[in-house]
């Protein structure tokens, strides 16, 4: 079948299903990009600095969604890969229901919560309100966000990179003219930029569901199939709360981190905001492999091909490194260059701030890129906790770190402390893969099959 793992080669399985999450990973960073650029460039840096404090709250609802759809595509990708189609649609209506429910109460939750959040965090006054705002709007579009991705995950469950990445870029196009017509032509400031990032959201997570509607039977579900199958409830919670939970974890982190950038006052804000901008864009390559190196493992623990799953593993790996380091040599070069696309060049400081935060961070890229390839393999084989252990870990040092190192070296010790936490992680995973590796040799391979349980 179309989207099969568990067959071929797995280089060019592994590099065909990636290019297009790639390029979707890059357009998504290029949609917040561009809301930066423009609400830089058009209003100032203080609207940029709104977007900044607003982003990592903003990103820790977003990504608890995309938690649970990652979750759930895991375990849609096992069931795919097992052969077991008609599992695969009781998943599909178990997970949307439950998801649904849980984003309408979040969405809720979290529109009373901002301007709280916004307080505790330190934002300066001069940007509280128009950042309050801007998270309202956001939070109000919540639904939209989780519909998008998890019909875009449930997707590439079955082997399909391609559609989601269509749909992006429809949504990444259509963001960028709405949010100049908006800020540009309407004057709307940082509300027009979060308008427009939610209507293009909504359109995008439209077609997405229509185009599995008219084109995938086999994960569309009609009125009639909409039940919570109860054998599936509780793996599905299981595989979709950890992932979730790990996913904020991560943003909580970087929320923590953001609050000791804060009081180093506006331009250091405004700075903070263009450098993980440019992180999260660089780093983009590096995540999609995350994602594919978990779907290809998931079908293929599905298909009980074990053997595949480590060549795919290893492959990852070097494919990583050969991006990271030409990311590296690209950002440590043109560092500048970079930071004057989010601010004017009367605005030195800024620039100058981002230059040294971005030269250092570029030679950290590597390490980010195996722990991408770590948390992939062990969400594709189901150890979820492993995940999450080293993801709670990394954080915990990053964010401790960061208060330590920031009053000496500003933010510039962020990356710093990031770099700590990344090699940390490296190392309990590695360990953790060592052994699983290790374990695996010791047994003949005939006989691998019947004792893999004892190791998952």
């Amino acid at each position: 079948m179309k989207g099969d793992m568990t067959q071929g080669s797995s280089s060019k399985i592994l590099i065909t299903f990636t290019l297009p999450l790639i390029f979707a990973n890059i357009f998504q960073q290029l949609y917040n990009t561009t809301d930066a650029i423009i609400v830089g460039r058009f209003i100032g840096k203080n609207a940029l600095a709104s977007v900044g404090v607003a982003n990592p709250i903003m990103s820790i609802a977003i990504f608890f969604i995309l938690g649970i759809c990652i979750g759930t595509s895991l375990l849609m990708s096992e069931l795919f890969g097992a052969g077991k189609y008609k599992d695969l649609k009781k998943e599909v209506s178990t997970a949307l229901i439950i998801g649904i429910a849980f984003t309408l109460v979040m969405s809720i939750i979290c529109i009373f919560l901002s301007r709280w959040i916004l307080v505790i965090t330190g934002t300066p006054k001069e940007i509280l309100n128009s950042a309050d705002i801007f998270l309202k709007i956001i939070f109000g579009g919540l639904i939209f966000s989780f519909l998008y991705n998890f019909y875009s995950s449930a997707l590439r469950a079955i082997g399909d990179s391609k559609t989601p990445l269509i749909f992006l870029l429809f949504s990444c196009i259509l963001n960028g003219i709405l949010c100049v017509i908006f800020i540009v032509v309407f004057k709307l400031g940082v509300t027009g930029s979060a308008i427009a990032t939610v209507i293009a959201q909504g359109i995008s997570s439209v077609l997405c569901i229509l185009y599995v509607y008219i084109k995938i039977p086999l994960i569309s579900i009609n009125l009639s199939e909409f039940i919570i199958d109860t054998s599936l409830i509780k793996k599905t919670i299981q595989y979709s709360w950890v992932t979730a939970l790990q996913q904020t974890c991560l943003y909580i982190g970087k929320l923590l981190v953001q609050g000791a950038v804060n009081p180093f006052g506006i331009n250091a804000i405004a700075a903070y905001n263009s450098v993980t901008r440019v992180d999260s864009f660089m780093l983009a390559p590096a995540d999609s492999f995350s994602t594919s190196i978990g779907t290809y493992c998931a079908q293929n623990k599905g298909g009980r091909k074990f053997d595949r799953i480590i060549a795919g593993y290893k492959k990852s790996n070097i494919i990583v490194t050969a991006y990271c380091i030409t990311a590296a040599l690209v950002v440590f070069l043109g560092a500048e260059k970079i930071m004057s696309l989010f601010v004017s060049g009367s605005e030195k400081e800024v620039i100058l701030i981002g230059v040294k935060y971005l030269m250092p961070m570029s030679i950290f890229y590597i390490l980010s890129g195996f722990c991408n390839i770590y948390q992939g393999f062990f969400r594709g084989i189901g150890k979820l906790r492993v995940t999450f252990i080293a993801t709670v870990m990394q954080i915990f040092i990053r964010v401790a770190a960061s208060y330590i190192l920031s009053p000496y070296l500003g933010i510039s010790g962020v990356c710093y402390a990031m770099a700590l936490g990344w090699i940390f992680m490296i190392i309990y995973e590695g360990l953790t893969c060592k052994n699983y590796f290790k374990e695996i040799k010791q047994l003949d391979l005939s006989d691998y099959n019947l004792e893999y349980r004892k190791l998952s």
